[in-house]
């Protein structure tokens, strides 16, 4: 059983610390079994993902264990090929199976229905969804660009679902660009390159990473071809890239042309809010209730990679379930306190300003200048007490910084919010949603 735990808990650590292509490429085709002598064999399909294993992600593995699970050190753990436990005639039809990638290799998980909305990324929700439902006719290619983790991988293969529910006859093929290379390579050794062709016509076409082409001349010759046979035929092609795809020298002109062909968008960094969401949101879809505190925790200190968030939340589920505790906000910092900075941050007079006038709706001109309405006189106090309990600084500079109000002003105003805080259910809800944006915990 507590080798079983180790594998489960390994499979969690490198799904949260790789990204997508690497992982299914180098760790999900790994099987693991339990000998009879109590040992944890990983049994690998092929030399390849056994020597990559043993060279880079083994070292890594024992790195998190002695760092955050340290029962699992004394477990016997045994690398092996298939060829060495299958029947000879197994193996090879494995090993066969290997050769054709499937077709389509869309994730289940990345669809429209789990996507979170936020204003980094609205542009791009809306256009992929306008070509998921005209595809081949709206904007033809579609290319989504955005630093590593933002869910662009998600959202084109979102694309890829939908297309496919609506017209189950048609085919969609997604394609790391590392694969395409990898395919077209092999098809040229064994003088395939017929049925190489033939695999990436006539089909929807996802593409993901095209950067990876820079200064492949052959591959990108075969791409363009590719391309143009697909839009000649009105074929949906959507590309991803981690840079607007003018900007990658190392494509040749006729192909970044082709790509300006329909609409490029991009993706930003989420917003905090946008972030909480999406740690609330997977953790309901995991089965887990994550409380508010610890997801506005995490989003705080993991501000521009949706994919470390995601790994973050991966990583506290699996402890809190091999250990058996709760998740709560001292544990999250416990479990996750050697992957992100978990000291509490002093937040700046500034950005309590910027907080207050966002939640409230106000200005920040009116916080500091000398209305005296109602909607304004008491965000105004309320910035001014979380400025004294959080940003450290003193009464007098927070005086200056309120339109040169002086420190007794300032100190009546927190006294004031002080005693309504502990009869106004109204403002009491607002400050407690006001210190976990500025994440007070």
């Amino acid at each position: 059983m507590a080798c079983e735990q180790l594998w489960q808990f390994s499979q969690s650590y490198f799904q949260s610390v790789l990204d997508d292509h690497e992982y299914e490429t180098h760790i999900r085709p790994i099987q693991s079994r339990v000998t009879e002598e109590g040992c944890l064999e990983l049994v690998f399909p092929n030399q390849n993902i056994k020597r990559s294993f043993g060279t880079k992600y083994f070292a890594m593995l024992k790195q998190e264990v002695a760092a955050s699970r340290p029962e699992f050190k004394a477990m016997k753990l045994r690398l092996v090929l298939e060829d060495d436990i299958a029947a000879p005639e197994i193996a090879e039809a494995s090993a066969e199976a290997s050769e054709e990638p499937p077709e389509s290799t869309l994730n289940p998980n990345n669809c429209f229905d789990r996507w979170v909305s936020g204003n980094g990324n609205e542009l791009a929700e809306a256009a992929a969804k306008q070509v998921s439902e005209n595809p081949g006719v709206v904007y033809n290619p579609l290319v989504i660009y955005g630093d590593v983790g933002l869910g662009k991988t998600h959202l084109m293969q979102a694309i890829g679902h939908k297309i496919q529910e609506d017209n189950p006859d048609t085919r969609v093929c997604y394609v790391h660009s590392e694969q395409f290379v990898s395919e077209m390579i092999r098809a040229l050794q064994q003088n395939a390159m017929e049925d190489f062709k033939e695999r990436y016509r006539n089909c929807v076409l996802l593409l993901d990473d095209i950067q990876f082409f820079m200064k492949k001349v052959r591959s990108q010759e075969e791409l363009f071809h590719t391309m143009n046979s697909l839009l000649d035929c009105r074929q949906q092609i959507v590309a991803t890239s981690d840079r607007f795809p003018k900007d990658l020298d190392g494509l040749e002109s006729r192909l970044r042309s082709r790509f300006s062909w329909g609409l490029t968008v991009g993706i930003e960094p989420p917003e905090l809010e946008t972030r909480v969401a999406i740690l609330l949101s997977k953790a309901k879809l995991s089965g887990v209730r994550l409380p508010e505190d610890v997801a506005f925790f995490i989003a705080d200190r993991i501000e521009s990679n949706i994919r470390e968030l995601e790994g973050a939340l991966k990583r506290l589920i699996a402890n809190a379930s091999f250990l058996g505790q709760p998740i709560t906000l001292a544990f999250t910092k416990q479990a996750l306190r050697d992957m992100i900075d978990t000291e509490d941050k002093t937040v700046s007079v500034d950005s309590v300003l910027k907080a207050i006038a966002h939640y409230y709706k106000i200005t920040i001109a009116e916080m500091t200048g000398n209305t005296r309405k109602r909607s304004v006189a008491r965000p105004r106090q309320l910035a001014m007490y979380l400025a004294k309990t959080m940003s450290g600084v003193s009464l007098s500079h927070i005086g200056r910084l309120f339109g040169g109000r002086d420190h007794t002003t300032i100190l009546h105003g927190c006294r004031n919010i002080e005693k309504l805080l502990k009869e106004d259910g109204v403002l009491r809800s607002d400050f407690d949603n006001l210190t976990r944006i500025l994440l007070n915990h």
